[in-house]
């Protein structure tokens, strides 16, 4: 394979950054209220709950498993802490505590199925997704909480301003969580000891062990982690539709996956970066709301979702190879 080949598919992040370039080159020949402040700004926002999942899937997906419950535990931890705050008058900071805890509990319950029943990761989450989600419905009855609390529905602006065209831009709260969860995931799996032991658990697990990584310990940290950014994501998502629903995130597993795999998270484990997972999510967003601004139909954007994981799917594959080939090179 040529050098250049070579060096395109062997830096996942690089390639994703270059058809990021050239989406937004041509999305913004082709609309002109595309590569606006307002529509950006927007953009972010609206996005803000798929990154702050994404990045607790990356985490998982890097330790080596992959976890389809966390629209679950979202919906779950969003629920209870609307039901503490608005039917009961409890604080909004023991409530939020306490959700926090249900979805660090509920990613761990997944760790330790997964554990201890050594099945693959993806069986046990979609058993324990349609487990939550129906415990959720039946406790529940279905009902929706609408009755939020100002604070939380009307949400909190930390910067505000006007354009020279009349259009109000504003930094809110579901921003800076999203920024918050972004440089957290970056420090602990960058700069801790934890964090590189889930690269080296899901790079290779047997190795891992034999130098002593607790297994058990990295895939608590990881479905955990996972769990308590559900709970936060579920936070921010009732805020930003004004309710809280047992079924609020149900069917948005595939986008989230997409932006951690698009990201070049492996799905054998052991490669992925915090960067690529914003890239992941600019990629997705930018292609989304271009779509929505040329007019074309909403359910094709499934479409573009289904090719770009496969696309990005076959890119990490032929890195790996690409590395593995190297790797072979040098000691033969």
């Amino acid at each position: 394979m040529p050098k250049a080949l070579q060096l395109v598919f062997g830096k996942t992040e690089a390639a994703l950054g270059a058809a990021i370039v050239i989406t937004a080159i041509v999305l913004s020949l082709s609309s002109p209220y595309f590569l606006t402040v307002p529509n950006l700004v927007d953009l972010i926002e609206a996005y803000a709950v798929t990154t702050i999942l994404a990045a607790g899937v990356f985490v998982v997906l890097v330790s080596g498993g992959i976890d389809i419950s966390f629209t679950a535990t979202a919906s779950a931890a969003q629920y209870l802490a609307a039901t503490l705050i608005v039917s009961h008058n409890v604080p909004a900071v023991p409530a939020l505590a306490l959700a926090a805890l249900l979805g660090i509990a509920m990613g761990s319950i997944n760790a330790l199925l997964t554990y201890h029943l050594r099945v693959v990761s993806i069986i046990v989450t979609i058993a324990t997704s349609s487990i939550y989600y129906a415990v959720l419905i039946y406790f529940t009855d279905a009902q929706e909480i609408y009755n939020l609390p100002d604070w939380w529905s009307n949400g909190v602006s930390f910067f505000r301003t006007e354009t020279a065209a009349g259009d109000i831009v504003k930094i809110t709260l579901p921003i800076v969580v999203m920024i918050a969860v972004l440089a957290l995931t970056h420090y602990l799996m960058d700069r801790t000891g934890i964090g590189r032991q889930v690269y080296a658990f899901g790079g290779n697990p047997e190795a891992a062990s034999r130098v002593g990584i607790g297994v058990l310990k990295v895939q608590l940290f990881a479905y955990g982690y996972l769990g308590l950014l559900a709970a936060i994501a579920g936070f921010i998502q009732a805020g930003r539709v004004h309710q809280a629903v047992p079924t609020a995130m149900n069917g948005t597993e595939l986008n989230v996956l997409a932006v951690a795999i698009l990201g070049g998270a492996s799905l054998v484990g052991g490669i992925g970066s915090t960067g690529g997972v914003i890239l992941g999510v600019l990629f997705l967003a930018m292609l989304q709301n271009g779509l929505n601004l040329l007019g074309v139909s909403s359910y094709f954007f499934g479409v573009v979702t289904g090719l770009a994981i496969l696309v990005s799917i076959t890119m990490t594959g032929l890195a790996e190879k690409l590395a593995r080939r190297r790797r072979v090179t040098r000691t033969g």
